[in-house]
């Protein structure tokens, strides 16, 4: 039967059928290793571990129930075992202690049991969405937040020829996939959703993340006779960096009740100093910050009005805001788009420790041929044209303030515009093969060519 199977009566009765699956029985012992994790178990069933477990999950009968691959699955992460094979080089009597039962399974016998939990895709978004449920009722705010954020997922295998993404953290373009995470204010994880062909944040919302909350965010009575009275009030508020910015697409989902709040990809110049104002705010985590805060109503491109916000740093440099909440005060507004560095946290923190990176299974399946993609190229580029029009924009705003106000003479006049003329211009860089077609995915180039925008 192996080592440290102590409890033969019962493995002989779960062979023959007899025993749906071995109670969990914790006994009385000392110098267990990795005995601490046993003190996160509370804390494991107040989270859900177990909770609707029957109505989502079942397993044949056997010695190993579903209650002990669940705690002993919790269990591995809280002890950092990062992958079912890393559980071979752990002792399986002492983790059989930690578990309640003689010895822990084989990894063998551990990877059919996780087989069968995995054959229906939608029991884990079903089961997640009950527990998510749950975690949203909790939130203190009465206010609900969500952030939506990509993580790219770098593929080193030779499976198959993943697009190529760009990898902040590497500064590189490797195969990869993307995960679209949604977490709360403090980080903690809602949903998941993978993409090997990665769409784009906007397609990604609206495809995927916003009909799940929508299904899945509570709508308290308060909030539903906020609705009713204000037709400004909204559900809740989602928050994303500048990949989703789409003035259409904020009214869109302002038409469905949902708020944006966002980065303004396209600020104009700054505002004067004399519009902000000292705020005392309160942070995610508790404490209390100063900061200098103004607002003003803005028309995108679409007509479509919105709120502006900017924060003025102690360097005189501003961060503009962009938001559909017109209930929320502007303090809490800002705070909550800042804290969007608590899912960086959660991104970060996850894969030093849990191995987010790492690929649970090993296979392949077959994806449209005519999915369309952004190249992550021409959003690069796209990216760096908008950075130098934007600086062309100040240059020639800062050009005409000091024309108007110094009254200078004819021949500053002509070397400054000679000056701002030829600043105008800056040089790309296009890699010489990207292709007319922006929905193309070409690899990476190292040669390029280069041309000058002309001034306007």
């Amino acid at each position: 039967m192996g080592y440290a199977t102590t409890r033969t009566l019962e493995r002989m009765a779960a062979a023959m059928g007899e025993l749906a699956s071995v109670p969990i029985e914790f006994q009385k012992t000392s110098d267990v290793a990795s005995g601490g994790v046993l003190l996160a178990v509370p804390a494991l069933l107040a989270q859900g571990l177990l909770r609707h477990r029957p109505t989502s999950y079942q397993l044949p009968k056997g010695f190993y129930g579903i209650d002990s691959i669940f705690l002993l699955l919790g269990l591995m992460a809280l002890a950092r075992i990062r992958s079912v094979e890393q559980l071979r080089y752990q002792a399986p009597g002492e983790w059989g202690k930690v578990l309640g039962l003689d010895r822990i399974p084989e990894v063998r016998t551990l990877r059919q049991k996780i087989e069968l939990l995995c054959q229906d895709s939608g029991l884990a978004r079903e089961w997640n969405s009950r527990l998510a449920r749950e975690w949203m009722a909790r939130q203190d705010s009465a206010d609900l937040y969500f952030y939506c954020d990509g993580h790219v997922r770098v593929y080193h295998g030779e499976q198959t020829a993943l697009p190529r993404h760009y990898v902040a953290r590497e500064r590189l373009c490797l195969r990869a996939t993307t995960d679209y995470w949604v977490n709360a204010t403090d980080g903690q994880p809602f949903l998941y959703v993978n993409q090997a062909v990665d769409p784009g944040l906007i397609a990604t919302l609206r495809d995927e993340v916003i009909p799940w909350l929508e299904k899945t965010a509570p709508k308290p009575a308060e909030i539903e006779q906020r609705l009713q009275q204000d037709p400004h009030a909204s559900w809740f508020t989602v928050i994303f960096d500048r990949e989703g910015y789409s003035p259409e697409w904020f009214a869109q989902l302002f038409e469905k009740r949902i708020a944006i709040l966002t980065y303004h990809k396209f600020p104009r110049a700054d505002w004067p100093a004399e519009e902000f104002t000292v705020q005392r705010v309160q942070l995610a985590s508790g404490q209390a910050v100063s900061m200098k805060l103004a607002e003003r109503g803005t028309q995108l491109s679409n007509k479509f009005w919105v709120r502006e916000m900017r924060k003025l740093t102690d360097s005189g440099h501003q961060t503009a805001l962009l938001t559909t909440n017109f209930q929320a005060p502007r303090g809490p507004l800002a705070v909550s788009l800042f804290a969007r560095w608590s899912q960086e946290n959660f991104f970060r923190y996850m894969r030093e420790h849990y191995s987010l990176d790492r690929l649970v299974e090993y296979g392949t399946e077959l994806l449209p041929e005519s999915l369309p993609v952004v190249n992550p190229q021409w959003r690069q580029l796209d990216s760096q044209i908008r950075s130098k029009a934007a600086q062309r924009y100040r240059r020639n705003a800062e050009f005409g303030a000091l024309a108007l106000s110094e009254g200078l003479s004819e021949p500053a006049v002509e070397s400054s515009r000679i000056s701002n003329s030829s600043a105008s211009r800056p040089r790309i860089t296009f890699p010489s093969n990207l292709y007319p077609n922006r929905n193309a995915s070409p690899a990476c180039a190292r040669s390029a060519s280069t041309f000058s925008i002309p001034s306007r």
